[in-house]
């Protein structure tokens, strides 16, 4: 009896070993065990990514698909256990806010905030693992940057030096705005955010995430693992372009504006670190799937921040689809490609339309806008069904 090894049944490349792509590509080889999985990335697979320091927070759906791959480093994330989300004055004597527990809800956290690096190195060293016990099937190809993906027939040539043939490719590289080629559906607007980390005040109450709708844009505060005894947050300031004068501030300044912004609950903050800035703006495919080319993260999809769920929509995306190719077999590939697009729709589309829509009221500067947004959010908290909805969309998206 011959021991060759039955060839793959599906050559699936994955391209951009991000958080989406790794997830994917995880998945991928643990539920389609019959696909040779080619994962691309630029940067070697020895460099050094668990420093990397940007944030990023995940709902407790992303978490939980984390936790089912065995590559959630819960020792490194701070669980998000309240989300508090108020108007700044001048609107309302009274100001309204709207408060999501993690006891209200039934579950343990809402989310989790951590570094970027704290997310990808576990998931890139459970991919190598993978990749080393079976190494004809799971090929890693870092260090190979790809030129170029083109359709043909039955399926994709990807050039990464090297032009080869794959039956699927999904393209999980996005990168930032400013850096994107325009999308289908593009909208610049003319905002930047300045992000960093603030320390907080020891009465600063743990695990809570704040979000401030001001007059000129949302500041967002999401928790921090403590660091030599004091409490830590990830800020994100928006600002419109022709307003910002934040990079001629001193970091006391800064500390003395933002302060005044915050709600009280959240205590006076104690010091800031430097601050880098990003342009903000909406860029996405009408379609995850174009012939057997699919997009996922932020190649599908890049949102304002104002909601948080950009990643946690790329990583829906990328469990959607390995389950779809899974149901259907790798021989129905493009039935399971039309399954996704239809699956992810509702999902994909009011994260994106909510989101765009809420950036964009911060653009405009009509007469009372501030307290019918104050209002609305009065309104939120008063309503427990509608609240627990909203918490629901925000932990799993739609379903």
């Amino acid at each position: 009896m011959s021991n060759t090894p039955l060839p793959p049944s599906l050559k699936l490349a994955v391209i951009g070993a991000g958080p989406a792509g790794l997830t994917l590509a995880l998945h991928a080889a643990r539920s389609l065990p019959q696909a040779q999985i080619s994962l691309f990335d630029a940067r070697q697979a020895d460099r050094d990514v668990s420093g990397d320091p940007r944030t990023i927070a995940l709902s407790l759906g992303s978490v939980q698909l984390l936790q089912r791959l065995k590559a959630w480093p819960a020792s490194d994330a701070e669980p998000i256990l309240q989300v508090h989300v108020s108007q700044a004055p001048p609107t309302l004597q009274d100001m309204p806010a709207v408060r999501i527990t993690a006891a209200e809800q039934g579950v343990e956290q809402l989310g989790a905030v951590l570094h970027y690096g704290q997310l990808v190195a576990p998931l890139q060293a459970a991919w190598l693992a993978a990749a080393a016990a079976e190494p004809e099937r799971l090929l890693t190809r870092f260090g190979s940057p790809v030129a170029a993906v083109k359709a043909v027939t039955g399926g994709v040539e990807v050039d990464a030096g090297i032009v080869e043939s794959f039956d699927l490719a999904v393209v999980a590289e996005g990168g930032v705005f400013a850096d994107q080629a325009r999308k289908s559906l593009a909208r610049d607007y003319q905002q930047n955010a300045w992000v960093g980390t603030v320390t907080l005040s020891a009465e600063s109450p743990a695990g809570v995430a704040y979000e401030r709708f001001t007059r000129n844009g949302p500041l967002a505060l999401l928790p921090l693992r403590p660091r030599d005894g004091q409490r830590r947050a990830a800020l994100v300031w928006c600002l419109p372009q022709d307003e910002d004068d934040v990079a001629t501030l001193s970091d006391a300044q800064r500390l003395t504006v933002i302060n005044s912004l915050l709600a009280e609950d959240v205590g006076p903050l104690q010091s800031i670190s430097p601050l880098k800035c990003f342009a903000l703006g909406l860029n996405a495919e009408r379609s995850l799937v174009d012939g057997r080319v699919v997009r996922i993260g932020n190649a599908a999809q890049t949102l304002h921040p104002v909601a948080g769920q950009g990643l946690n929509l790329g990583l829906r995306d990328a469990w959607s689809l390995v389950d779809a190719l899974r149901r259907h077999g790798v021989h129905k590939i493009d039935a399971a490609l039309k399954s996704v697009e239809w699956q992810r729709g509702p999902d994909r589309w009011s994260t994106i339309v909510s989101t765009d829509f809420l950036a964009r009221t911060f653009t405009w500067r009509w007469p009372g806008l501030p307290a019918a947004r104050a209002l609305g959010l009065a309104a939120l908290q008063s309503l427990p069904p509608l609240k627990k909805a909203l918490a629901r969309q925000m932990m799993f998206g739609r379903r």
